[in-house]
């Protein structure tokens, strides 16, 4: 059964230039870290380079933009970065890249390369249909503190991703659960492009079918569905 994903309309009024791409993916066979995947990183981080030339990823367009859209939920840029300028931030450091596992490795490399924020989620750990909603503010969203499981609750106003069962990410694409993240036993995946202008459609999928070809390379035998942009 496809995931339903939904946009709320006070999202959408908020920042109108939003727009998403889903790559599902079934079959996979996840693992640790490889030499492929690890190039996969390696490659990213020297085509943001390019793509930089000795800029600081906030001053790409598409990262000004993203910051523009947390202030408009309240959030402080600054402080609170998308995930995009954050791995980017990463990749051009002197500890690059994180090494997570394959399929994390995939889609943080398409996110360097495109310097575009990408989420993976478990399909098998989502419940009911995923939202991109403003916050009412009592929705739970289970992570860990100090080594232990906690319940935290997004601000109200927030811009969150969630499921039936509570928030998946916190404002916006900032910090994933730990709920529904790709781990080395997950077989079943969605992973989420996101976008605002001034990125085009046929940019995001470019990133979508680029991410697709990685993952079959990785996973061969994978069944993997690229959706039209939203």
């Amino acid at each position: 059964m496809t995931l339903t994903l939904t946009v709320s309309d006070e999202v959408r009024s908020l920042v109108p230039g939003f727009t998403h791409l889903a790559v599902e993916a079934r079959g996979l066979v996840n693992g640790p870290t490889s030499e492929t995947s690890s190039a996969l990183l390696d490659d990213a981080a020297r085509r943001l380079a390019e793509r930089l030339d000795g800029r600081a990823p906030h001053e790409d367009p598409h990262m000004a933009a993203w910051r523009a859209a947390y202030g408009a939920f309240g959030a402080k840029p600054s402080r609170t970065r998308n995930s995009a300028e954050a791995l980017a931030r990463r990749a051009l450091a002197d500890g690059g890249l994180p090494r997570i596992n394959l399929l994390v490795d995939a889609y943080n490399a398409i996110s360097v390369a495109h310097l575009i924020p990408v989420g993976g989620e478990d399909l098998d750990r989502i419940k009911g249909g995923m939202r991109l909603v403003r916050a009412s503010g009592d929705e739970p969203f289970v992570t860990v503190a100090a080594g232990e499981e906690t319940v935290e609750h997004p601000e109200a106003g927030e811009i969150v991703w969630c499921d039936d069962e509570g928030v998946t990410c916190r404002r916006w694409n900032w910090r994933q659960g730990p709920r529904t993240r790709l781990t080395e036993e997950s077989v079943n995946a969605i992973f989420l492009l996101e976008s605002l202008t001034p990125v085009t459609t046929g940019e995001l999928e470019a990133a979508g079918a680029e991410l697709a070809e990685a993952l079959e390379k990785l996973s061969p035998g994978a069944r993997i569905t690229v959706r039209t942009p939203e």
